[in-house]
């Protein structure tokens, strides 16, 4: 691992693990490993120690629809076994897929972005050896797997194989506007500025952010859709707390703004959540997951 030196590493560390002072519980459950144990575990989608993945799938026969859930952690850390997989998406059906990937600590972009591709196709060519069904998928991710997620639908997209919808959970969209973004709202980044050397962004691209934002924002969601043109996009669901003390939640209108000028046609499911912070409980409640239920109950049909 390259030296990142003690404030670089902390700073990733508290963005990845959190406190539960922090945005009312953070990161704090991507502490806890799961206790439900995948009806596929480690299933190999590379050659390398990471590119593992778990499927768990709900009661019945299937082939199931599935959502590619990809973890958070600042792309420092995580895995596919922190936190529990949501009950009630296995209790509407819906079976889900876990993957690691390669972490910044020894790979730089776009090595994250690859696994997550890569994984995805993997589970698309052998759906049914694992009772799924590649007709009907999604890609979700929270925080940074929320940049993650929405980079692998755009890129499945570009290859032909889009999903039906792409969810993403509060995830930074466009790197160099992440400072200007909390400044508008009035705010300090808990986990200071983003353009910092230091910061988690610039670690996964190998340089500040502030130093070259054009480069930095070009990997971006924001920036891939504007490149795009008019096309057909999958579904899109948004979440985002508004009192989020880490990523502003102007990052998510950025992303819901680029999606529908890119295909007005694509329906778009985007709420703020009241009072929430970077993750926590309150994305664990009826008041979030019903609504991401029906949506993807409804667009997997």
């Amino acid at each position: 691992m390259a030296d990142r030196g003690f404030s670089g590493l902390r700073r990733a560390v508290l963005g990845a693990a959190g406190l539960t002072v922090l945005g009312g519980g953070g990161y704090l459950g991507w502490r806890w490993l799961t206790t439900r144990q995948p009806d596929f575990a480690d299933l190999a989608y590379g050659t390398g120690g990471r590119q593992v993945l778990d499927i768990y799938l709900p009661d019945g026969d299937g082939p199931f629809p599935f959502v590619v859930e990809i973890h958070g952690g600042a792309f420092l850390m995580g895995s596919k076994t922190m936190g529990t997989p949501s009950e009630v998406l296995l209790g509407a059906g819906i079976a889900i897929v876990r993957p690691n990937y390669r972490l910044s600590g020894t790979d730089l972009w776009p090595a994250q972005g690859e696994d997550c591709l890569a994984a995805t196709q993997f589970v698309l060519d052998h759906a049914a050896d694992y009772r799924l069904d590649a007709g009907r998928f999604a890609v979700w991710g929270q925080s940074a797997g929320g940049f993650l997620a929405v980079s692998t639908g755009l890129s499945l997209v570009e290859l032909g194989r889009p999903p039906k919808a792409v969810v993403d959970f509060y995830g930074p969209m466009d790197f160099s506007t992440m400072d200007a973004d909390m400044a508008a709202l009035g705010r300090s980044a808990q986990m200071g500025a983003t353009d910092a050397a230091e910061s988690a962004e610039s670690q996964l691209l190998g340089f500040a952010v502030g130093d070259d934002p054009a480069r930095a924002r070009a990997v971006g969601p924001v920036a891939r859709l504007e490149a795009m043109g008019s096309r057909p996009l999958p579904a899109l669901f948004v979440r985002h707390g508004d009192a989020d003390p880490m990523i502003a939640h102007l990052q998510s209108e950025r992303l819901v703004a680029a999606w529908a000028k890119v295909d007005p046609a694509a329906p778009v499911d985007f709420a703020l959540v009241a009072g929430a912070g970077h993750g926590g409980g309150d994305f664990d409640t009826d008041v979030v997951m019903a609504p991401l239920r029906d949506f993807l109950t409804a667009v997997l049909s």
